[in-house]
């Protein structure tokens, strides 16, 4: 029975909430599994590690302290935008997320932190930066990548 290692192509289905059991994303039983490839970066690395071992049928519930899944938050992930950066018809608000195309003509995540006349404070931090995770993880599948 094949096990999970480094390179390993897995399919999945996963439940991730945040460490208070708030639900973050996951898949539904009736939803083809999710396939990622273990030490591609499809995962964060705290979950790799947990998953190193498992084979298909398993289960796994598994604590991931937020340094091991996305980090903690940063205050230099902040930046300042002009007001004009966003679409004017929209009533702006903390908490809202928009995507942004950057310079090098990547898209990164931001949410808005807050607003005021000087501009639009936007944190680009991953949305679950300094968040400890619990995943909910059956391995339905472990192949070669």
């Amino acid at each position: 029975m094949a096990r999970i290692g480094k390179g390993s192509r897995v399919a999945l289905r996963f439940r991730l909430t945040l460490a208070d059991g708030t639900r973050v994303e996951g898949t539904e039983p009736h939803e083809a599994p999710w396939e990622v490839v273990v030490g591609r970066g499809d995962l964060p690395e705290g979950l790799e590690r947990c998953l190193v071992g498992l084979a298909a049928g398993e289960h796994g519930r598994f604590f991931v302290a937020a340094a091991d899944a996305y980090g903690e938050k940063e205050d230099n992930a902040r930046e300042i935008l002009p007001r004009g950066d966003f679409p004017a018809d929209v009533d702006l608000i903390p908490g809202m997320a928009f995507s942004f195309t950057l310079p090098d003509g990547r898209e990164a995540m931001g949410q808005v932190v807050a607003v005021a006349e000087a501009g639009v404070e936007v944190d680009f931090s991953h949305p679950l930066a300094g968040h400890d995770l619990v995943f909910d993880v059956d391995i339905v599948a472990v192949g070669d990548s």
